[in-house]
């Protein structure tokens, strides 16, 4: 069982590192600094799967700063999800 939850905190490690490689090859292929829409999913899911973790390990430090990123991502696509339904798909979305 605790290997399944140490897969479970690398993966979500791998993810949430994985938007900073998102975002710079995107930011180089625009030639200018962009943050993806994939940069939040990835986040997200990061955040997600890094949190269930922390409550499997009950560390409250790890549990506090990933229950304030995860709501900074998910606030972050329902501000992209509101600005493209009004039809503005502005700079920050790919």
């Amino acid at each position: 069982m605790t290997q399944l939850w140490l897969v479970i905190g690398f993966v979500g490690q791998a993810l949430f590192g994985s938007r900073f490689l998102v975002q710079w090859i995107v930011s180089e292929r625009r030639g200018e600094s962009v943050v993806p829409l994939a940069f939040w999913y990835l986040s997200l899911g990061g955040a997600s799967l890094l949190l269930v973790y922390a409550i499997w390990r009950q560390d409250p430090v790890f549990i506090l700063g990933q229950s304030f990123g995860f709501l900074v991502y998910t606030r972050n696509l329902i501000l992209i999800a509101r600005r493209s339904r009004a039809g503005d798909s502005g700079p920050a979305t790919p």
